[in-house]
C-alpha cells in the first residue's frame, strides 16, 4: 500500500504508528496549500519578506533555498516552505495576472476557451442576460477586416420580424434602422413616446419619405375679382404633410397656409385670369414679403400662368396671395392652387 495519497500526496496514517498527529498536520498543510490555490507570482528565487499562506510558483532558473526545485510550488507555512508538485489541471488564481490559470504539465497557462468557442452568454465589461446575449459595455467597438473585406450580418427568421439596429438616449428608443416587421428597409425615428417612419425603400428600390412635408392647397370659391391689393388664401387642402391653415383672413378669402417646419422648399403658385384686363398675382410670407410674382392679361392670352420658386422658409411661415389688377381669378380645383414641398 503507498503511503500518500495519489493526486495531492497526502500522507497515510500508517497502522501502528507514533506521532500520529505529525502525519495528519502534515496532511493538512498540504489541503490548506492545493485547495482553492492562489498563487502570489512566478519567482526563481525565494521573496524577501514572504506572508504566511503565500504561494510562488517556482520558475525555471530556481536558486538558492528554492535551487532544484523549479516547477514547483512553494507555499509559506509556519515560517518554512511547503513544496507540492502540480499536475496537469491543476487550477489556480494568479494575482499577478488576475485571471484563471491551468497547470499543462509544463507551465501555467491561461483558461482555454471551450473546444468549439462558444458561449452562452459573453459580457464584456457589462453584464449579459437571456435576451441581450453578447453585452459590452466600452467607449467605442471595432470591426475590422481580416485582410481584405469586412461583412456584419443581421439575421431574423421570418418576414415578419425583425432585424434592426437601435439606437437609444437614456435607454429610450430614438432611431431604429433596418428591416422592420417586414422586407423593406426603413429608418423610424421616435421622440420617446411614437414612431415615425422617415424613410422607407421597398424591395423594387423606390424610396418613400413619409414624414417629408408637402401640400397642395385650393380656394374653392370659383370666379373672383379681387380688388387691388387684396389677400387670398385657401379653403381646402388637397394633399398635406405638415401643413396647415391657420386663421380666417380679413379679406374673407380663405387662410393662410401655415408652413410645416424650416427649411428650404420648393413652391409653385397656380394662377388663372379670366374675363378681361392686366393681372397680378404676388406669393407673399406673412402678408408681407414677395417671394414671387406672376403677371399677365387675360384678354390677350387668358388660361394657367404659373411661378415657382426655391426658398428658405420658417416653420410658422404664412402663405398667402397678393392681388392686383381687373381680371377674374377662377379659384376652381386645378385652375388656381399652390403646392410646396420641403427639399
Amino acid at each position: 500500500m503507498s503511503e500518500t495519497t495519489n493526486t495531492i500526496g497526502l500522507p497515510y496514517i500508517m497502522p501502528a504508528q507514533a506521532q500520529k498527529h505529525v502525519t495528519h498536520n502534515e496532511a493538512l498543510q498540504r489541503l490548506d496549500g492545493a485547495v482553492q490555490l492562489v498563487i502570489t507570482a512566478t519567482l526563481d528565487a525565494e521573496p524577501d519578506a514572504p506572508q504566511e499562506g503565500d504561494c510562488y510558483a517556482i520558475g525555471p532558473a530556481a536558486s538558492g533555498a528554492w535551487s532544484g526545485k523549479a516547477g514547483r510550488l512553494a507555499i509559506r507555512q509556519d515560517g518554512a516552505w511547503l513544496y507540492l508538485s502540480p499536475r496537469v489541471g491543476w487550477r489556480a488564481y494568479r494575482l499577478d495576472a488576475g485571471a484563471i490559470a491551468v497547470f499543462d504539465g509544463a507551465a501555467w497557462a491561461p483558461l482555454p476557451l471551450p473546444a468549439t468557442g462558444r458561449f452562452e452568454q459573453l459580457g464584456i465589461n457589462a453584464a449579459p442576460d437571456q435576451t441581450n446575449r453578447l453585452a459590452v459595455a466600452a467607449p467605442a467597438s471595432l470591426f475590422t477586416h481580416g485582410g481584405d473585406s469586412h461583412r456584419m450580418v443581421i439575421n431574423k427568421n421570418a418576414t415578419g420580424d425583425t432585424a434592426t439596429l437601435l439606437f437609444q438616449s437614456g435607454w429610450s428608443g430614438r432611431a431604429e434602422l433596418g428591416l422592420a416587421g417586414s422586407d423593406g428597409f426603413s429608418l423610424k425615428i421616435s421622440d420617446g413616446a411614437d414612431w415615425l417612419t422617415a424613410l422607407a425603400i421597398g424591395s423594387d428600390g423606390v424610396v418613400e419619405t413619409g414624414q417629408r412635408p408637402l401640400v397642395r392647397a385650393g380656394l374653392t370659391i370659383g370666379a373672383q375679382q379681387p380688388a387691388a391689393n387684396l389677400q387670398s388664401g385657401f379653403d381646402t387642402l388637397y394633399l398635406a404633410r405638415g401643413f396647415t391653415l391657420g386663421a380666417a383672413l380679413s379679406s374673407g378669402l380663405g387662410k393662410p397656409l401655415n408652413v410645416a417646419r424650416s427649411g428650404y422648399y420648393c413652391v409653385v403658385l397656380l394662377l388663372t385670369a379670366s374675363g378681361s384686363g392686366a393681372f397680378s398675382a404676388r406669393l407673399l410670407r406673412n402678408g408681407t414679403e414677395t417671394l414671387g410674382t406672376v403677371s399677365g392679361t387675360a384678354d390677350s392670352n387668358p388660361g394657367l400662368r404659373s411661378l415657382s420658386t426655391i426658398c428658405w422658409l420658417n416653420g410658422g411661415d404664412g402663405l398667402t396671395v397678393g392681388h392686383a389688377g381687373a381680371a377674374s381669378i377662377d379659384f376652381s380645383y386645378g385652375r388656381t392652387e399652390l403646392s410646396a414641398y420641403y427639399i
